[in-house]
């Protein structure tokens, strides 16, 4: 688990092919792609905190029915890329693609502040107005597709700022990570507050100014990147499509087409989780069968391990995202929010993981860097291993924990030990992994192998949905309890089941770094 980085390597061939325009260190680019992605991930985990809550508290869902409703959309969100890859690789390009993207959050996230009146009982019957009930999923649909566009595509442009060997990739990959959590940060404390406070059409409102902000940050920014976002082969766009149109609005109009396709699948939320099954591996079976057609034996195995790392991160995902389901119905319902003369809300919880990013992501980067030039920075692989065992046996300690209090004013400590360990994980195991997907992909489909890695996240977080309606108690309304004593089960069961793939991964680690062939 050694780096393969050789003495004997000149150490200006790591930087060819890297932007040459700096900014503290790094390409210049960065800075863009890090505001660009901080404001969009503003809007996102700002709808993203108060969705839960939203569900079962404004219009009645259960429990275990709004976590279902979260983890269908939450998996489309990530599902979405590997369209958007696709079409930004094959016609668009990544500026054009981002920026249709941004659009459809904007309308979306300004869609969410038309919630219409609150559900309510009449004797044993919910009532809701279905009208506003469809605005909504509409709302959803628009951001669904908004994110497909752009979120691979960000992601991508940062790859292209840095040459294949740049000894700088993962430091920036994760510098690029810490912009995501900064507005994570912003999004958890002021639109939590807002919405819960003052009203939840005005906190999905704030978060539509957010996104406005990035995609007014990304066209301006766009003399920086030195033309790395624009399209391979802009001709293209202007060919004639079978509709009569020019390609290019034919694809905008396409983009309209998924968001009515995203509106039906978040209704029906097992039917998601199906098609996240299938359509996944079938993508892996299409990119082995490319890969074997037109690519050399060492690029095939790359792309191999890529594959592997790809599919295993879909179990890291189904935990991590039980922040947003049940750990947050958890410190409504069972956690005393009282800590040091300040009272949470149980949206506001989740900033523990952005704050946790924000002050650690630093240290991983330059710990990163230190260990590869000492030669004894453990291997990618190895990073997935050690992510895996982390989260499941933060898991196990948290069930244990929970078991020795009674009563509904648990420790606020135990909900801090759980999002530092899903914190560390994800520092193993994010960050690295998109620079993995952009350093083992073969060029000509980087953004296919982006789409598929965010492909098998929709899968973990669809999965994380379902994980947590297993906690509920089946209730609607107030009453809609989370059941304690299953949800510590569910915890246990899930935190062992990570520990194993961990140690599997951690087997598989030699033969994987072989198949990387010297890619660090």
């Amino acid at each position: 688990m050694m780096s393969d980085i050789s003495n004997d390597t000149d150490p200006e061939d790591f930087y060819k092919g890297s932007q040459e325009r700096e900014l503290l260190g790094h390409p210049i680019g960065l800075a863009i792609c890090f505001l660009t992605e901080m404001w969009e991930r503003f809007s996102y985990y700002g709808m993203r905190t108060i969705l839960v809550l939203y569900l079962v508290k404004y219009h009645l869902y259960s429990a275990g029915e709004a976590s279902m409703i979260y983890g269908a959309y939450a998996g489309l969100v990530y599902m979405m890329p590997i369209i958007g890859g696709y079409m930004a690789d094959r016609y668009l390009g990544s500026r054009k693609a981002v920026t249709f993207g941004a659009l459809l959050l904007v309308a979306g996230h300004t869609l969410m502040g038309f919630h219409g009146p609150a559900s309510f009982m009449d004797g044993d019957t919910i009532v809701r107005n279905d009208t506003y009930i469809n605005i909504f999923f509409l709302a959803m649909a628009l951001i669904i597709t908004g994110v497909g566009f752009l979120k691979a595509n960000i992601s991508t442009i940062v790859g292209a700022l840095y040459g294949p060997n740049d000894p700088r990739r993962d430091g920036g990959f994760s510098i690029f990570y810490m912009g995501i959590n900064l507005g994570s940060l912003f999004a958890t404390a002021l639109v939590g507050y807002v919405g819960e406070v003052h009203g939840w059409n005005y906190g999905f409102g704030l978060a539509g100014i957010g996104m406005l902000f990035g995609l007014l940050v990304f066209l301006w920014g766009q003399k920086y990147l030195d033309g790395r976002a624009e399209p391979k082969n802009p001709a293209i766009l202007k060919e004639k499509s079978p509709i009569g149109l020019n390609k290019e609005y034919t694809i905008y109009l396409f983009g309209f087409a998924l968001v009515g396709v995203s509106w039906l699948f978040i209704q029906n939320q097992k039917l998601v989780g199906q098609f996240l099954g299938v359509s996944g591996f079938v993508m892996i079976g299409l990119i082995l069968v490319y890969a074997f057609m037109n690519f050399t034996k060492i690029e095939r195995e790359r792309i191999m391990v890529a594959l592997f790392l790809i599919a295993v991160q879909s179990v890291f995902w189904a935990l991590f995202e039980q922040q947003a389901a049940s750990l947050t119905l958890l410190a409504d319902q069972q956690f005393n929010l009282d800590v040091m003369g300040l009272t949470f809300l149980a949206s506001q919880v989740q900033l523990l993981n952005p704050l946790f990013i924000v002050v650690l992501a630093p240290v991983m980067a330059w710990l990163w860097v230190v260990l590869a030039r000492k030669h004894m920075e453990p291997s990618t692989p190895a990073k997935f291993g050690i992510a895996m065992l982390l989260i499941g046996l933060g898991y196990i300690v948290f069930a244990w924990g929970m078991g020795l209090e009674d009563g509904n004013s648990k420790s606020f400590m135990w909900l801090v030990f759980i999002y530092l360990s899903l914190t560390v994980a994800e520092l193993c195991l994010s960050p690295v992994g998109l620079s993995m997907v952009t350093k083992l992909s073969v060029t000509k489909i980087v953004g296919m192998m982006m789409g598929t890695w965010f492909l098998f996240s929709a899968l973990g977080n669809y999965v994380a949905g379902w994980i947590s309606s297993l906690t509920g108690s089946g209730e609607h309304g107030a009453a809609g309890q989370l059941d304690v004593v299953a949800t510590m089960d569910v915890y246990t069961t899930i935190g062992y089941a990570s520990v194993g793939v961990g140690v599997v991964i951690f087997i598989l680690t030699p033969l994987l770094r072989k198949g990387m062939h010297g890619v660090h």
